[in-house]
């Protein structure tokens, strides 16, 4: 079964320094309908204007990964990580026991990045700090998953984090893992199954599915998670 989440129908916020966007319940956005998939717990599309961002805070067991779309994030954190991350690079942090840190928008142009929180499946281990570049590819990449596979980046969570490029046109398939999964559309028009289309800031939540299908109606970027 598939189940569609439209970009509009997002939770949305606009505090001047930071547009918003929620696909699940966060901050003032609470909506008990939409309080994560499985153990996907938040996607927030965040555009954050220059030389503003999210000042110094703390988090404890979550698996917290960010993806950029456009733009640089300067983060800091308690580790004694500082650190620049850009386009093509995937940052995940292992909150653990507790981790404070803040990400900041030091450039000249806007930062537009998602903000993703996993539930771990271990809690109070010690935090931890990655950083991985990944090439454009496409098709299929594996950013994140459990045991590091393919040189993706660990998580601590029976999760996988593919980010699919396709050209207009373009077919590919995955066979899923878990039994449940999400696909967060970033840009262009994507057939999933040949039944239904997903754009921009589309989300999918997919149950029981053995493999998906997709087809490219325009060129498209998206994240899939395969979720236990």
């Amino acid at each position: 079964m598939i189940t569609i989440r439209r970009s509009e129908e997002r939770g949305h916020a606009n505090h001047g320094w930071l547009e918003t966007r929620h696909t699940f319940s966060f901050s003032s956005y609470q909506d008990p309908r939409f309080m994560g998939v499985s153990a996907l717990r938040v996607i927030n599309q965040d555009i954050v204007a220059p030389g503003t961002g999210f000042p110094a805070h703390r988090h404890e067991n979550m698996e917290i990964l960010t993806w950029v779309l456009r733009g640089a994030v300067t983060h800091r954190d308690s580790m004694g990580n500082e650190v620049r991350v850009g386009p093509g690079e995937c940052q995940l942090m292992s909150a653990g026991t507790g981790v404070t840190h803040s990400e900041y928008n030091r450039e000249r142009e806007e930062l537009e990045l998602l903000q993703i929180w996993i539930y771990p499946n271990t809690h109070n281990t010690e935090p931890s700090y990655q950083q991985k570049r990944f090439p454009d590819a496409e098709t299929l990449q594996l950013l994140v998953s459990p045991d590091g596979a393919n040189d993706s980046l660990r998580i601590r969570q029976k999760a996988r984090v593919w980010r699919g490029r396709l050209d207009e046109g373009q077919e590919a398939a995955h066979t899923l893992v878990g039994k449940t999964a999400w696909v967060q559309q970033i840009r262009g028009s994507l057939a999933l199954d040949d039944a239904t289309t997903l754009h921009d800031g589309d989300g999918a939540d997919i149950r029981e599915l053995p493999e998906l299908r997709f087809h490219a109606q325009s060129d498209s970027e998206f994240l899939l998670f395969d979720l236990p």
